[in-house]
């Protein structure tokens, strides 16, 4: 699950064959057997006036994500998925700069509140989060995650109806050791064990 929902069993594109046999609901089905970590991507949109230093920084933006994976270790780099024309893949088009926050498993209704569809303001999303704006790329990290990375786009790849999105890591923390990593199973959010 990127930030993508499922589609109704009535819907076209829920029964939709593709050239190769494999239906979009079969697809589905076996892609949620496989257990993912639950992230929110985070960034900062940028100032709405950038040439005026006076002028009101953007707001900030998430997006829960299960499509999040470390790519490389030299250098450090990851990847997320984002649905192509989503809010934060139009963002991260024009912003280089992101975050990612491991969420744990005590923080599911962050996880919930950023899969939303539909959402109004991300501002009031982020209202009553504890969150700090990272030294080298503003975006909020979650207080309380199990850990954080701040990232800096080094490539776009567009892969049907997503886009991949590889970021070289900037800083790496493991701010909390307590509680273990939310995780998305069979169409819900789960803990270990």
């Amino acid at each position: 699950m990127s930030e993508t929902s499922p589609a109704t069993p009535s819907s076209p594109s829920a029964t939709a064959v593709h050239a190769e046999g494999v239906s979009n609901d079969e697809f589905r089905a076996a892609m949620s057997r496989l257990a993912s970590g639950v992230v929110l991507v985070t960034a900062q949109e940028p100032s709405l006036d950038p040439d005026d230093p006076g002028a009101p920084p953007g707001e900030y933006v998430g997006m829960t994500a299960t499509a999040f994976l470390s790519v490389s270790l030299d250098p450090p780099l990851v990847l997320v998925s984002l649905r192509e024309g989503s809010r934060m893949d139009d963002l991260l088009d024009e912003q280089p700069l992101w975050a990612v926050s491991v969420l744990s498993e005590s923080q599911r209704h962050i996880a919930g509140r950023f899969a939303m569809k539909g959402r109004l303001s991300d501002r009031l999303l982020f209202e009553d989060i504890p969150c700090s704006p990272g030294a080298r790329t503003g975006a909020p990290l979650v207080g309380g995650a199990l850990a954080t990375l701040e990232c800096r786009t080094e490539q776009r790849v567009a892969a049907g109806d997503h886009t991949l999105v590889i970021g070289r890591v900037l800083t790496a923390s493991v701010p909390s050791a307590e509680g273990g990593p939310l995780t998305y199973f069979r169409g819900r959010y789960r803990q270990l064990g």
